[in-house]
């Protein structure tokens, strides 16, 4: 199965649909009065379809297994042609698209097990998708200029080239996964005055992002924190929230991490672990979402 590991929960939703086609009114009408041999064809069938919905990941291989918040099938009867809509939430990692169009897959199989031995030309076609929502693709603000973005690595070792430097280099690589250069990559010593200096430069040139990984632990060398927040105009406490509620998922010393994250006139600066896991899964915490940041400062509404 694919990994998912990598992902945050977030509101999921979709809607499937399917069509059954029957070839006379005769059926319509025992349909609709409850007359079909077999019994109620909408009652029985949604009741496949909601069974279908959650027996989705034991029947398709690379489907994930997933809590299903809420399910909904409805029907409209159009001519000869009876349409089905499946609605499915979930607040989970991955999408439910599949799940509904499995809901109306059986849902419409049903009725043409229930229909056959009165109408011998019935039809199931048009199983489709017809919307989704949620996801990392709903969350990915396009901005309207490039984000001038700077790395700036904090740490004794590899100033000193005792050790090379890796997180750094891959919070780059997730940058320019997300459409991000960038435009400038340094290695310091963990001192505070020279973080402060190095922050306060960048924000001077006009950078819009500035992150900075190393010196959010406990070592007593680890000053990275205090370093940046009495030069806060505007923390945000809630950036760093989500890249610890992350990370407790996935280890319980992320709980230890003391990074801070804020605005220094408009650069945003935010603190990353030291470790190489520890700095890219605050980058998967943390992007694409913390982009819409800038978009809100370009004046666009939250919603």
């Amino acid at each position: 199965m694919v990994t998912i590991t990598n992902k945050v929960n977030s509101l999921r939703k979709a809607i499937a649909q399917a069509v059954v086609s029957v070839s006379q009114q005769e059926t319509i009408e025992a349909i609709k009065n409850r007359q079909v041999p077999k019994g109620d064809v909408f009652e029985f069938s949604r009741a496949a379809g909601l069974l279908a919905i959650k027996k989705t990941s034991d029947l398709i291989p690379d489907c994930h297994p997933l809590p299903v918040e809420f399910a909904n099938i409805t029907y409209t009867i159009d001519g000869f042609n009876i349409i089905i809509e499946v609605e499915v939430h979930t607040i989970y990692k991955t999408g439910v698209e599949v799940e509904a169009m499995h809901g109306a897959s059986l849902t419409a199989l049903t009725m043409y097990d229930m229909l056959k031995p009165i109408d011998k030309e019935i039809e199931i076609s048009h199983i489709k998708l017809l919307n989704k929502k949620g996801g990392k693709s709903d969350y990915s603000d396009r901005l309207n200029k490039q984000l001038l973005c700077a790395v700036v690595v904090c740490s004794d070792s590899i100033a000193a080239q005792e050790k090379k430097d890796s997180a750094g280099k891959a919070i780059m690589q997730i940058l320019q996964h997300h459409g991000l250069q960038t435009n400038y990559y340094g290695v310091i010593p963990d001192e505070f005055s020279l973080i402060q200096e190095k922050v306060l430069q960048l924000s001077e040139e006009n950078y819009n992002l500035v992150l900075i990984t190393g010196g959010t632990g406990l070592s007593p060398r680890d000053v990275t924190p205090e370093a940046i927040t009495p030069l806060l105009d505007r923390a945000i406490p809630g950036i760093m929230e989500a890249a610890r509620s992350y990370g407790q998922q996935r280890t319980p010393y992320a709980m230890l991490s003391r990074g801070v994250a804020g605005f220094i006139k408009n650069t945003l600066v935010i603190t990353l672990p030291g470790s190489t896991r520890g700095a890219e899964e605050t980058m998967q915490a943390l992007f694409p979402y913390v982009l819409h940041i800038f978009k809100v400062a370009e004046g666009m509404r939250h919603d």
